[in-house]
């Protein structure tokens, strides 16, 4: 093999615009494994913020989320919170914490980007690109320039975004 072939192709991008007070995008993270499982590090899933306002701590949360990025642990954080969405319903801000002294993350720093709002930029400006594109609900997911909408119904969803991906990933190859 030749030493100076070109760099890999960049992997294709699934943007996940989740919510993490939302049972739907709660009811996603099998899709979610499922994709990892089969593509590993030739799909990236991307988490993007869409906070819904009927629900008062998914804002807090998504920065929580941002927070967990920024300590190495986004998608754990995010699968743990997603998980127990009745609790975060009940606990708000301090659930947030505890989830994040569950997972071994700096609590204490996690309390404190709560309260100084040091990711607030990064939700608003996922949530107005969000906006931009049409999303109106969560989940969706934006893979090759498609949006797929799972807030109403997730049926095929995977299905769908496998066929975009399988589709994207043999465009590289070719």
């Amino acid at each position: 093999m030749n030493d100076s072939s070109p760099a890999r192709p960049a992997v294709p991008v699934l943007d996940v615009w989740c919510e993490l007070q939302c049972p739907d995008c709660r009811g996603a993270l099998a899709d979610l494994h499922a994709l990892r499982a089969r593509y590993g590090d030739r799909l990236e899933l991307r988490l993007r913020h869409f906070p819904l306002e009927k629900h008062k701590h998914a804002f807090a949360a998504a920065q929580a989320a941002e927070e967990a990025a920024e300590q190495g642990e986004a998608w754990p954080y995010v699968e743990a919170v997603l998980g127990r969405v009745e609790e975060l319903d009940r606990g708000g801000e301090p659930f947030l914490v505890e989830v994040a002294r569950e997972l071994g993350l700096d609590a204490e720093e996690f309390d404190t980007a709560l309260i100084d709002g040091r990711h607030i930029l990064i939700v608003d400006a996922d949530q107005a690109e969000g906006k931009a594109i049409g999303v109106t609900g969560t989940p969706t997911y934006v893979i090759g320039g498609e949006r797929l909408d799972g807030g109403k119904s997730q049926k095929g969803l995977r299905e769908r975004v496998e066929e975009i991906a399988d589709r994207l990933l043999a465009e590289r190859e070719a």
